[in-house]
């Protein structure tokens, strides 16, 4: 899943931060409470800023270079997979305070609600413990709960932000307004005593699983995938936050920086499938060909453009080509992430007949891409 393209050059006021910059004066990380990447956007903010912004803490100065963070495993191709402390508190609060405002924490790739996880026990903590954690939540509750991860371009900047912090930094060094950082330095302490030895554990053991087949079929699945989209692989390897919680579908996908981020205990992305989610998820960061040329062909032909079609053809086309690979690799009963989780049940299944009359041909090249975009357009 990903969220529409990132700063167009209009500035918002966001509830929850420091007065927003004037427009027209923002690099990508223009929001109040992130990280300018830029001397030059930030110094030209100063200029435009009135009295009451230049009273505001100023952000501190970042740059496009990620620092060491702890990272599971060493260099792979195609993905840098990172279990990181800030990224997986940042998540787990959302999904606490999602938690208790009632709001859905799972969902279907249909939309549906599913029924929702137990909240953290406070059992063990101690009252003082219990307070600062309550605090935490309810900032969260007010603030960032209403917000979608991934469709809100404040709390997508916030999650790249933290994707770059390492370990041994302190909330302050996130730049975010003041009640946010008071609410990560309250709950960090308490994160890191209680849970994130056991996140941090599972977040490890999911990357030690899923490692070797990124190792054995990683290039030549990216290879193919970029062939198929008319799109080329993003140079180097792709950002990749594993974290306990990572929205209401396991798992999301950010771009410019494309950044992946997946939960290691959503059911749906455990055993061969968690292979099958982290191309899926870069998918998204080729599909513009794709997306484009569907939308062309079904105006050209005077139609509605169907919703969601194109999001079904990632998954139908990261899944054939995974499941093909994996059969070479041995794992010749592997069923499709969409296939197993019945995504093509409902809305989808009109999709499914499709894809498989006008783009499986392509994908066996017994079609051209021109081609298999028209035949499904003709089809629906």
């Amino acid at each position: 899943m990903r969220n529409p393209r990132h700063c167009k050059g209009q500035c918002c006021r966001p509830p929850w931060h420091h007065r927003a910059r004037p427009a027209g004066t923002c690099p990508r990380f223009r929001k109040p409470f992130c990280i300018r990447r830029e001397w030059i956007g930030f110094l030209s903010c100063l200029l435009f800023a009135n009295a009451a912004f230049a009273q505001a803490p100023q952000p501190i100065v970042g740059t496009t270079a990620r620092p060491s963070v702890t990272v599971p495993r060493g260099p792979l191709p195609v993905f840098a997979l990172y279990s990181n402390f800030w990224v997986n508190l940042h998540h787990v609060l959302y999904e606490q305070a999602r938690l208790r405002t009632e709001r859905p924490v799972v969902r279907t790739q249909t939309g549906a609600a599913e029924q929702a996880p137990a909240p953290l026990s406070l059992d063990a903590l101690t009252e003082k413990e219990r307070q600062d954690w309550n605090s935490a939540i309810e900032e969260y509750e007010v603030k960032l709960a209403p917000h979608d991860l991934l469709f809100d371009e404040d709390m997508v900047l916030m999650n790249d932000r933290l994707a770059e912090m390492g370990d041994d930094e302190t909330a302050e060094a996130t730049g975010f307004r003041s009640g946010v950082i008071a609410a990560l330095a309250k709950a960090a302490p308490i994160y890191r005593a209680h849970w994130w030895p056991g996140d941090d554990h599972t977040n490890r053991a999911w990357i030690d699983a899923v490692a070797p087949l990124v190792e054995q079929l990683g290039a030549q699945i990216s290879r193919e995938l970029s062939s198929i989209y008319h799109s080329p692989w993003p140079k180097g390897a792709i950002h990749v936050d594993v974290s306990a919680y990572a929205g209401v579908f396991g798992g999301y996908t950010t771009l410019d920086p494309l950044h992946i981020t997946v939960s290691s205990r959503d059911p749906r992305n455990q055993g061969l499938a968690a292979f099958e989610m982290l191309f899926h998820e870069a998918s998204h960061g080729l599909a513009d060909p794709v997306r484009t040329a569907l939308n062309r062909e079904f105006l050209a032909q005077e139609k509605p453009i169907p919703r969601d079609l194109w999001h079904a053809l990632l998954f139908y086309t990261t899944g054939e080509v995974v499941r093909r690979m994996m059969a070479g690799a041995g794992h010749e009963s592997y069923r499709p992430y969409a296939e197993q989780n019945r995504l093509y049940e409902r809305d989808w299944q009109t999709y499914q007949k499709a894809l498989d009359r006008d783009w499986g041909p392509y994908l066996e090249n017994r079609s051209d891409f021109p081609t298999a975009i028209k035949r499904l357009a003709n089809d629906l």
